[in-house]
């Protein structure tokens, strides 16, 4: 297998990691949407995310993208010391510590930046992901009952949180 480089989202990337997010979104399993948006949409969010200095890394494999991490930080002032994360790998990606080694280097960034609070929602069936937040420092907030509705079938939601000074 190729070398997996992490390195933060650029122009470049903007196809690859448009491609790489609606094959996850298909799965119809992980992310709040069943496909990805046009790549016009997705070409706006990374410009945006670029020119705000929100941390949003990729996974590529000869230059293609199998994994990304982002935390945007959010724009309400009060806030402002917080941001929510979303992530994905390509299914044949996973299992392999990628997920580990794009989150842990997103949260660092996030936290350089002057964040203190990072937050993410996983469906309660996802176990290999739960697993993986917790891993990292996350901590279960709350359970969204029946939140998401996925072709008839409803999934309860867990939200999570990383804190880095507990009081």
């Amino acid at each position: 297998m190729s070398e997996i480089i992490i390195e933060p989202i650029a122009d470049r990337h903007i196809e690859s990691f448009h491609h790489a997010l609606d094959t996850v979104a298909r799965e119809r399993r992980y992310l709040t949407f069943l496909e990805a948006p046009p790549l016009e949409s997705t070409r706006d969010f990374v410009r945006d995310m670029i020119a705000h200095g929100h941390s949003q890394f990729v996974a590529t494999t000869k230059g293609a993208v199998v994994g990304w991490c982002d935390i945007r930080r959010h724009s309400q002032p009060v806030h402002a010391h917080g941001g929510a994360l979303g992530m994905g790998i390509l299914p044949s990606f996973r299992g392999q510590g990628l997920g580990e080694r794009l989150i842990r280097v997103t949260i660092d960034d996030a936290l350089a930046k002057g964040l203190v609070r990072i937050e993410l929602s996983v469906h309660a069936d996802n176990a290999r992901a739960i697993r993986l937040y917790e891993r990292v420092g996350f901590a279960r907030e709350g359970i969204g009952r029946q939140a998401v509705r996925i072709d008839g079938r409803f999934l309860d939601v867990i939200a999570m949180a990383f804190v880095l000074y507990e009081y």
